[in-house]
């Protein structure tokens, strides 16, 4: 059940960027319960590995058995020395009688990762346009308050297009590092409806 390091080879972009180690894997009827005690195990181990930042768990709806484990590293290096360990190797091992099929992995970054869909559901497009422009607009109106009385402050103005520049570079940064990944977990059930 373990997989080679190829995930890595196909990762654009910075490779110091954080990234997200996206596993999927289809868990047989019957062995939920033993999968679950697995997945805090490995959870507790990945934790202590550099670089970890956190994870997040998408837990199939009734009926389905496909879980999603999206484990978040500072960079590409963290998640391929996670990836290529041999404690890893060890746990994923373990699932040989849990899982119907081979664990399939994923390794995304930044706005990549803001609709990457739990289960292969893709959700339309008009959802991401109006979860985006919700995120989008009022940090927008917040930078854009919170930017002027630093502009006031400077000896010299900053030119419009410096200062609108500034304006979007913290925007896009909050939303890839802080609020899309928060916000698309909280509207899930929404995005990802049929």
């Amino acid at each position: 059940m373990t997989s080679d390091s190829e995930p890595f080879l196909r990762v654009p972009g910075d490779k110091h960027e954080q990234v997200f180690f996206v596993v999927r894997h289809r868990v047989r009827a019957g062995a939920r319960e033993a999968y679950e005690r697995w997945l805090r195990h490995i959870m507790q181990v990945a934790a202590k590995f550099p670089g970890h930042l956190g994870v997040q768990i998408v837990r199939p709806p009734a009926g389905r058995q496909e879980y999603v484990m999206a484990v978040r590293f500072q960079s590409q290096e963290d998640a391929a020395r996670w990836h290529r360990s041999a404690d890893r190797e060890a746990l994923i091992a373990q699932l040989e009688n849990l899982l119907d099929s081979d664990e399939q992995i994923d390794i995304v970054s930044g706005i990549d990762y803001w609709f990457t869909p739990p289960s292969g559901i893709i959700p339309p497009r008009w959802k991401q346009l109006l979860a985006t422009t919700a995120v989008i607009w009022p940090l927008t109106v917040l930078i854009s308050v919170l930017l002027a009385p630093l502009q006031e402050a400077l000896p010299r103005p900053l030119p419009g297009w410096l200062l609108q520049g500034l304006n979007i570079l913290t925007v896009v940064a909050l939303a890839t590092y802080l609020v899309m990944p928060r916000w698309t977990r909280l509207l899930a059930k929404w995005l990802y409806r049929r």
